[in-house]
């Protein structure tokens, strides 16, 4: 999505800018003017710069003509790209897609800078936090825009989400059609993908928000330091003014005492923190809770929100949005309201006589807490139904198959989105080193499994879900399947019934 308002850069001012190389002239670039950035030919409007990216399997100059069709007037690129097209003037640059981001903001003039921005990064927590900033905002009468991974939303208009954080000249549109139509706040998921890939080159928040970091997404950072480093580079001056972080967790911890900006500490039990819990006590809908802020605020509210973690991840947005100037009285009155995110423990009801629940837990630590949590409302067994993604990071394979057989009473372990691996070879992995006994089983395919989980709940029991949460669709050999857990799971509720 695109402002309405008009904008415009000459092409020699986004070469001198980005200090590129091109065979064209600087005459001729002076009279070429850039009105739209975009990385995709798919995307691309009249007057657009076509940002031609390296990838892992392709090269974005592939598509040069493709955007050239399309309307496109230019295209910046790097050395590799300037050989395989060379049908437009080409703006030659080491990094483009660090280069296209800034340009991407410069040409939009910087909206991020104009709304209240709010970052939010960790493994765990991302979209219920936001989702929570989002509807604390909203309920207390201040428009406010969303960018996640379930969707984005512009005041009460929504759209589906491709992607946790977009491409910088997405990412810096969608801020600058926010800033048109008048959005107070902007809530957004900040991966650390687009942190080390830098997509977030450009942006600016007024808050960012560290909720906690396990294993994830090795495969792409190659390590838990380079994970942790790519999070904390958004607590630096280039990206924000102020921090709010969960010091319970140990890379937390790390970050608050070594964050180049202003941080406030928040935490469950630790009465130092400046953001903590006075109390808290689970019942049959959720949470009482009693919340101490700076200055002395209290904050005294029921929340259907269930679990630690989600105590963690209310307690972070309450803090944003106190700090973000909203009465700490229309919080305490709105919490009561406030739902959390889609697919997160997200209960599915037909009247049945045990509950039934999906969650987006994919991650070890993500499995192991919604698990304790389940654990700790259910008067009967935990069922619980678990797949790792294919093409993805394979060392926490086992790792959460352990966290599942620990946690559930009844586990098993089933397809995710196997993408090109075979099903089978990733269950393997799954229960490496992993001991269960039946009722627990490996069903590769996950409708089977999830009809095998009902047909065993009882009265009082619990069946779990997890893995895909929101997510519409199953990824099996390049091709996406319709596939909804609630729905699937709804669908052999009423079948058992």
């Amino acid at each position: 999505m695109r402002p309405i308002t008009p904008y415009s850069l000459t092409l020699d001012e986004i070469a001198r800018a980005a200090g590129a190389v091109s065979s064209t002239s600087a005459q001729l670039l002076a009279k070429i003017e850039v009105s739209g950035v975009t990385h995709s030919d798919k995307a691309v409007m009249a007057g657009d710069l076509f940002l031609a990216l390296p990838g892992a399997n392709f090269h974005g100059a592939e598509f040069a003509a493709s955007a050239q069709s399309a309307g496109a007037v230019a295209v910046l690129t790097d050395k590799v790209g300037r050989e395989i097209f060379d049908g437009l003037p080409v703006l030659v640059v080491a990094n483009p897609r660090e280069v296209g981001a800034q340009i991407a903001a410069s040409l939009y003039r910087h909206p991020m800078r104009e709304i209240h921005t709010i970052g939010v990064t960790g493994t765990n927590g991302k979209t219920t936090v936001t989702t929570l900033l989002a509807q604390l905002f909203q309920a207390a009468g201040r428009d406010c825009g969303l960018i996640g991974t379930v969707e984005t939303r512009i005041g009460k208009d929504r759209f589906a989400s491709a992607r946790t954080t977009p491409e910088a000249s997405d990412l810096q549109a969608l801020a600058a059609t926010m800033r048109e139509r008048h959005m107070r706040h902007l809530v957004m998921e900040v991966s650390s993908h687009a942190i080390a890939q830098s997509r977030m080159k450009g942006s600016h928040f007024s808050i960012v928000g560290f909720t906690n970091l396990s294993q994830d997404h090795l495969d792409f950072h190659g390590s838990m330091d380079e994970y942790f480093a790519a999070k904390a580079k958004l607590f630096t001056i280039e990206y924000a003014d102020l921090g709010f972080i969960n010091i319970d967790d140990s890379y937390g911890a790390k970050l608050f005492n070594s964050a180049e900006i202003p941080v406030v500490s928040i935490s469950r039990d630790d009465t130092k923190a400046q953001w903590h819990y006075v109390s808290y006590e689970a019942d049959s809908l959720g949470n009482q809770l009693s919340l101490r802020g700076t200055g002395g605020v209290l904050i005294e509210a029921h929340t259907v929100l269930r679990g630690g973690y989600n105590l963690d991840n209310l307690a972070m947005a309450v803090a944003i949005a106190c700090e973000s100037g909203v009465d700490p009285v229309d919080i305490a009155n709105i919490i009561p309201s406030l739902t959390g995110a889609e697919g997160r423990l997200e209960n599915v009801s037909l009247g049945q006589g045990f509950s039934a629940l999906v969650d987006y837990a994919h991650s070890p630590s993500a499995v192991e807490n919604v698990l304790k949590s389940a654990q700790g409302f259910t008067k009967g067994r935990v069922i619980a139904v678990l797949g790792c993604g294919g093409d993805r990071d394979a060392s926490k394979r086992s790792l959460m198959g352990k966290a599942l057989a620990d946690g559930a009473d009844v586990c098993i372990f089933t397809s995710d989105n196997p993408r090109s691996e075979e099903p089978e070879e990733i269950l393997n992995q799954m229960v490496e080193g992993v001991s269960y006994s039946d009722p627990s089983k490996l069903i590769a395919n996950r409708r089977d499994a999830i009809a095998y989980a009902v047909s065993l709940a009882q009265s009082e029991d619990c069946v779990l879900i997890l893995g895909k949460g929101h997510e519409k669709g199953q990824e099996i050999k390049g091709t996406i399947h319709p596939f909804d857990d609630r729905l699937v799971l709804a669908e052999e509720i009423e079948a058992k019934r």
